[in-house]
C-alpha cells in the first residue's frame, strides 16, 4: 500500500465508490493553532484533528509530544469519521509533519490504509469549503503496537548498533542552537538527516529511488535496523514516512530529543560528527 497520494488521486477517490475519510492536521510549532485556517478553507468533507490535543498526550518527562493514550486518540478519530474499514487520508499544510504524525499514529494503533496527501493542502486541486465536517461518527478503535518504537534506552542502543537518526535542522544536531529544548546537541551516534531533505523544491517527497538512495548513503537501507527521533517525535513521523517511501523500515522514538535532554545523566554529543 502507497503511503501517499497526489492532489488529482485524491479527488478521484472522493468522487468513487469509496470515499476516503479526510483529515485537516494543520499545525504550527508554536503557533497559531490550525483551527482558524481550517475554518477559512479546507478539503470538502475533511474533519478537523487538534495535534497538540489528539494527537499527544499533555507535555511532561517523556516529552514535549508524548504519545497520547489510547482512549484519548480513538475518540478524536472516531469523531472525525474513522472507521477500520475505510481509507483515511491525511493532510497538513506542507512539510508533512503533522500529516505524518497522524498517519503514524493510525498505523502504529492498527489502521491498515492510511496515506498523507503529497505537497499538502497546497497540492489539492478543488476548491475549498468552509462547511464543518458533518459526516458523523467512525468505529475505529485503535490497538497500538503495529508499529515499532523506541525509548530512551533503545535509542542510545540502537545508535551504536544499527542507524538512528536524528531529522532535526543540522545546526540544531551539531549544537550550534537549540530554539526549543534545553540543551543543544544529539543522542552520541545519532546520525544527522534533516527532514527537508526528504522533500523537492515543489514540496512534494523525493521519488522513492532519490530517498532510498538518500538513506542508503546515510547508512539505512531495508536490511539495516534504523530508528528516527526530532525534538519532539513529530517531524520524525515524516522521516518514518519518507523510510517507508524508500522501503526502510523504521522505528520512532516518540519522546525524541526533549525527552532524551529532561534526563540529566544521558550524555550529549554536539559536533558534525554522530560522536
Amino acid at each position: 500500500m502507497d503511503a501517499i497520494i497526489s492532489g488529482t488521486e485524491l479527488a478521484s477517490d472522493l468522487a468513487g465508490p469509496r470515499p476516503p475519510v479526510v483529515l485537516d492536521v494543520r499545525y504550527t510549532l508554536g503557533g497559531p493553532p490550525g483551527r482558524p485556517e481550517y475554518d477559512a478553507g479546507h478539503i470538502p468533507g475533511a474533519a478537523y484533528v487538534d495535534l497538540d490535543a489528539e494527537l499527544a498526550a499533555p507535555p511532561g518527562p517523556e516529552g514535549r509530544h508524548p504519545l497520547p493514550e489510547p482512549a484519548v486518540f480513538g475518540a478524536a478519530m472516531r469523531r472525525a469519521g474513522v472507521s477500520g474499514d475505510r481509507p483515511v487520508v491525511v493532510y497538513d499544510g506542507g512539510k508533512g509533519w503533522s500529516a505524518a504524525r497522524c498517519w503514524w499514529l493510525l498505523r502504529y494503533t492498527g489502521h491498515p490504509d492510511v496515506r498523507v496527501l503529497d505537497g499538502g493542502l497546497a497540492a489539492w486541486p478543488g476548491e475549498l469549503s468552509r462547511t464543518p465536517y458533518a459526516g458523523g461518527e467512525g468505529d475505529f478503535t485503535p490497538e497500538p503496537g503495529a508499529l515499532p518504537v523506541l525509548t530512551a534506552d533503545e535509542a542510545g542502543a540502537l545508535a551504536r548498533r544499527g542507524v538512528l537518526l536524528d531529522a532535526r535542522a543540522g545546526e540544531r544536531y551539531r549544537g550550534e542552537t537549540e530554539p526549543i529544548d534545553p540543551v543543544a546537541g544529539h543522542i552520541p551516534g545519532a546520525v544527522s538527516a534533516p527532514t527537508t531533505e526528504n522533500l523537492g523544491a515543489d514540496g512534494t517527497f523525493l521519488p522513492a529511488a532519490d530517498l532510498a538512495a538518500r538513506f542508503r548513503a546515510l547508512g539505512a537501507a531495508p536490511d539495516t535496523e534504523v530508528g528516527v527521533y526530532c525534538g519532539s517525535g513529530v517531524s520524525a513521523a515524516q522521516e518514518v514516512l519518507a523510510l517507508a517511501i524508500a522501503g526502510v523500515p523504521a522505528a520512532l522514538y516518540p519522546g525524541s530529543w526533549s525527552e532524551w535532554v529532561a534526563q540529566p545523566a544521558r550524555e550529549v554529543a554536539t559536533g558534525a560528527e554522530p560522536g
